[in-house]
């Protein structure tokens, strides 16, 4: 480990970090479940035999599974409020358990239904799910739906997830939409608890329909207004590092963005082929009135094509989103952590975070230290400190334990940190923070693994 150090600034007074609205959110969400069970339990007589029990499953089951499909398309909408305040980590990780909860009340409801149905008619379960499918009103929609959903529960496990492109993750996903919309009308139609109903099945369609309302505003409506507003080209590619490729963005009136060092926003590049996927890319330096800037590694088709842009290509871009920014502060001392392509959000972070910061960037080599230059520039004119951990002789890895950053960061547990790179580094960092006796409340990241 190698230090570039100068003078320190004099720090300025701590700040007092924003005290987040996620308990508020997960007590309205709770309190919908509470609600769905209620309406099953005022609508419920008495269960009378194995066929009632097994039906009366099935159905609080399917009244679940379709308020957790409402969740997890309001958890797509991509809102401001959840998106900046919350952090899109979080987030990611509610959609991604909304989404197995889904997966089991969709296979529960599907399995007790049919058995319920099967022994109320005294009919094999064959017999049943045929007749259900085929006579039932709107039961080969939400059929189809089922099928989709599974799909897309399958290919967003994570050891499917490893086998697969982020390009075709994304597409499968987006069928999310269609399944939601073909499985909606049965729940009206066979559904007993609304079934004469006005007041149940009014709110249910508000679910709905103000689900809806957030997807077409926040996913639709507000990018291209963004994109028509300040009309976002290409200005220059640049190599960074090996595979790393800084892309500059130009546009007008970007400080209406309101973007702020550490955020992200999911970029589509309208030519070479890259106009399909639309990808989350961290800003690697404040953001300018006119310019925006990205750094990217080839990790997939979409980043491996970056280098292929041309001076003038269309960007269709959807943000600001992230909460890792310098409102989670609740100090004046800093400590950021990043790992390869990790360095683009704390880059930025780096030039900006107010009071004592210190950079600690872990590559392979030097010549893998992208955007290297800058940071020492910056640590140089704010006197602040980067230290590099970079491999050994023979590849050995350096060992980043709470006694080795206690050493290089005195004073560690007084710091909030700010970590960036991949999964598995991430949760060894943590980890050693936390044996360093670092609160967690000052341990700040965001991961995009589900």
């Amino acid at each position: 480990m190698t230090t570039v150090e100068t003078r320190r600034a004099a720090p300025p007074r701590p700040g007092t970090a924003r005290r987040s609205p996620a308990a508020w959110v997960l007590a309205a969400l709770w309190a919908g479940v509470a609600a769905v069970i209620a309406l099953w339990w005022t609508d419920t007589g008495s269960v009378v035999g194995t066929a009632g029990w097994l039906t009366g499953a099935g159905r609080i089951a399917g009244l679940l599974c379709g308020y957790a499909c409402a969740v997890l398309v309001g958890l797509m909408a991509r809102v401001p409020l959840l998106e900046r305040r919350i952090g899109s980590d979080r987030v990611a990780r509610w959609h991604a358990m909304a989404g197995r909860y889904t997966i089991c009340l969709l296979l529960a409801h599907v399995v007790f239904v049919l058995a319920g149905y099967a022994a109320q008619d005294r009919a094999s379960l064959w017999h049943e799910t045929v007749t259900v499918v085929l006579d039932y009103p709107d039961m080969l929609k939400a059929t189809a739906g089922t099928v989709i959903l599974l799909a897309v529960g399958v290919t967003s496990a994570r050891a499917a997830r490893r086998r697969t492109s982020y390009e075709f993750w994304y597409y499968v996903h987006l069928l999310t939409y269609a399944a939601v919309f073909l499985a909606f009308f049965h729940q009206l139609s066979l559904g007993d608890q609304f079934n004469g109903r006005p007041v149940a099945t009014g709110l249910w369609y508000a679910l709905y329909l103000g689900v809806a309302a957030l997807v077409v505003w926040f996913r639709i409506l507000a990018p291209v207004r963004l994109n028509r507003r300040h009309r976002l080209r290409v200005d220059s590619v640049h190599q960074e590092a090996p595979g790393v490729y800084s892309v500059v963005v130009r546009g007008r009136h970007l400080d209406e963005l309101g973007a702020r060092p550490g955020q992200f926003f999911r970029w589509r590049f309208l030519g070479e082929g890259m106009g399909w996927t639309s990808t989350p890319y961290s800003l690697s330096a404040p953001p300018r009135p006119d310019l925006l800037r990205i750094t990217v590694k080839a990790l997939g088709d979409h980043s491996a094509a970056v280098p292929l842009l041309r001076p003038g290509t269309r960007v269709w871009a959807e943000g600001p989103y992230g909460s890792l920014t310098a409102d989670r502060a609740t100090s004046h001392r800093s400590l950021l952590i990043a790992a390869g392509v990790g360095i683009t959000p704390l880059r930025a972070l780096f030039e900006t975070l107010p009071g004592e910061v210190t950079l600690l960037y872990r590559a392979r080599a030097a010549e893998d230290l992208a955007l290297g230059g800058e940071l020492e520039a910056i640590a140089r004119r704010r006197g602040a400190r980067v230290l590099y951990a970079l491999n050994g002789p023979h590849g050995r890895r350096p060992a980043l334990t709470a006694e080795s950053l206690r050493a290089a960061v005195p004073d560690l547990a007084g710091h909030d940190v700010y970590i960036c790179g991949p999964h598995g580094f991430a949760q060894d960092v943590y980890r050693a923070l936390r044996a360093a006796r670092v609160p967690d409340r000052r341990i700040h990241h965001e991961s995009f693994e589900l």
